[in-house]
């Protein structure tokens, strides 16, 4: 593991601290790793939706809602009987 060294405004320290205290972190660092560990999370889930808006409309067939609501109801039962065979 690195170490990284980081410089807060008192003001944000003290969020941090009353936020630490509230959530029952061990300290500062235990805070600040898991805010980057959201924050990269939270990134790469804008990635994957930008890359997944790139082909929204992009589909030669429409579809109805009443076809939509029917594949739905197909693919979940599917999903279903799948969880059934894998924790039964």
């Amino acid at each position: 593991m690195q170490v990284v060294t980081v410089k807060f405004q008192e003001k944000v320290l003290k969020k941090i601290d009353k936020s630490i205290a509230i959530n029952n972190f061990n300290s500062r660092t235990e805070f600040i790793r898991e805010a980057v560990r959201d924050k990269l999370h939270e990134l790469n889930k804008e990635d994957l939706m930008k890359e997944f808006m790139k082909y929204y409309g992009k589909s030669k067939v429409k579809t109805t809602y009443e076809e939509n609501r029917r594949t739905r109801e197909i693919v979940s039962k599917e999903l279903m009987e799948e969880l059934d065979k894998k924790f039964s």
